[in-house]
């Protein structure tokens, strides 16, 4: 049951006969529970119908429609980044579910975490009205008509290549986003430990100072507190990844650059190295030069000095050197450098007097989640990756990138460390290949091996 809704408007001399054609969508029934002589629209239908226009009194013409399955959509998107998401297409098939019906003109929603996009329908077949209900659609999804217009203002991949600088400007409180990838040939090097990934970003500091976050996909847009690796240091940065899961390497990857303060002029690269032993072999060379004399051990810095020099060695260290009393700590600092050096007072680490405050305001300013928990960042970072309700998961049964949800409420299903998503995903039946009974996805592997495995 479908329905063509168009505005009603009052009929001006010379008006065009077809402006409320242009001005029309169609809908479906969703549920029966509106009162009694009355309709609702939810928002996407609505804006469809007015677009910006919206009357005081708006009057809305509802018909009855028969409308064929749609086979053909070209969408275009409203703006730049909508191809940068990993699977778009997947994405997108999951925002047409919340549609019965297409229109040409109308603009469809895509919601991938707190992002949103909008794609405009461009066409449609067999007619400009279709039905997406049961049926199979081919999806041509054209380029924006601007790239990188504005892109300080938008979620943008910009494409790095491997040992190139890209030069750019980011302004305080905002993000430039780039994109490289890892082939697989590369990545099992990485994971071997016979190469690393390093991350290059030098700034022009007179003006500003930046933050670099970095993501592996699906998260493509890594943020302060939604991010695998990050660097804070003040100036220019080298940021050497080193991956969680050995199996995980190869790939695309995102950084984002985060003007902290200011704005600042920067060049960012990224490089394969290859890691060479010529570090083992230095330190290996000094323990045996250090072994094969006399050595003693200085009271005032601790270190191995020759026994025949020792009493000069400690006069002079004395007279110049002096260790951190911090509990823990004990380097051995110039005297004109121990007043710049300074212990966090809530987590201990050592810093240099003008990087305190960028520490502090990073690392230990409270941050709010859209859950509404308040964490520090480096809570914040492991309650977004693996327990906050509004993280972004592929569902192991659908397929499809979606907010994980809670704990759920099948303690089974904790067990196999499942989300609240995926206990209701995994719910659904689907007939089993080998003996044809409807069982639950999450239980086809419990089933396969209890019934069909062979002794």
């Amino acid at each position: 049951m479908y329905f063509r809704l168009s505005k009603v408007r009052d009929r001006v001399q010379g008006a065009s006969p077809n402006q409320d054609t242009e001005e029309a969508t169609c809908c479906g029934v969703l549920e029966f529970t509106a009162r009694q002589g009355s309709a609702e629209l939810p928002p996407h239908v609505w804006n469809n119908l007015f677009h910006s226009d919206t009357p005081d009194v708006p009057l809305v013409e509802v018909r009855y429609a028969s409308l064929p399955k749609g086979t053909y959509a070209k969408l275009k998107p409203e703006g730049v980044g909508f191809s940068d998401l990993p699977n778009h297409r997947a994405v997108l098939e999951t925002a047409l579910r919340n549609h019965a019906t297409l229109s040409e003109n109308d603009v469809v929603v895509v919601n991938y975490g707190q992002l949103q996009y909008k794609l405009k329908v461009l066409e449609l077949k067999p007619a400009s009205s279709v039905s997406v209900l049961e049926t199979d659609v081919e999806v041509d999804i054209e380029g924006p008509d601007s790239v990188l217009d504005n892109e300080e203002n938008q979620h943008v991949l910009v494409p790095l290549q491997t040992g190139k600088v890209e030069s750019g400007l980011v302004e305080e409180g905002k993000f430039r986003y780039y994109k490289f990838s890892v082939e697989e040939s590369i990545g099992e090097k990485v994971a071997s430990g016979l190469a690393n990934i390093e991350v290059k970003i030098e700034a022009d500091t007179s003006s500003g100072d930046t933050d670099i976050y970095v993501s592996r996909h699906p998260l493509v847009f890594p943020t302060q507190h939604r991010h695998e690796w990050s660097s804070h240091e003040m100036g220019s940065k080298v940021l050497i990844l080193k991956p969680r899961d050995a199996t995980l390497v190869g790939g695309m990857y995102s950084i984002g650059v985060y003007g902290f303060k200011g704005t600042t002029k920067f060049q960012l690269s990224v490089a394969i190295n290859d890691v060479i032993n010529s570090q083992r072999i230095g330190e290996q060379a000094s323990v045996s030069s250090t072994a094969s004399g006399e050595s003693v051990i200085c009271k005032n810095c601790k270190r191995h000095v020759s026994a025949r020099t020792s009493v000069l060695h400690e006069a002079y260290c004395v007279r110049h050197n002096v260790a951190c009393m911090h509990d823990g700590c004990g380097v051995i600092l110039r005297k004109e450098e121990a007043a710049d050096h300074v212990h966090c007072s809530k987590c201990g680490q050592a810093f240099q007097q003008r990087e305190m405050e960028k520490h502090m305001k990073v690392f230990h300013e409270p941050l709010h989640c859209a859950c509404r928990v308040i964490l520090e960042k480096e809570e914040m970072v492991q309650h977004q990756s693996s327990t906050c309700p509004f993280r972004l998961i592929v569902c192991r049964f659908c397929g499809d990138t979606v907010q994980a949800g809670g704990q759920p409420l099948d303690v089974r299903d904790r067990l196999r460390n499942m989300c609240e998503h995926e206990s209701i995903c995994g719910s659904r039946t689907a007939p089993c290949d080998s003996c044809g009974r409807s069982v639950m996805l999450k239980e086809m592997d419990i089933h396969a091996i209890a019934v069909h495995q062979k002794s």
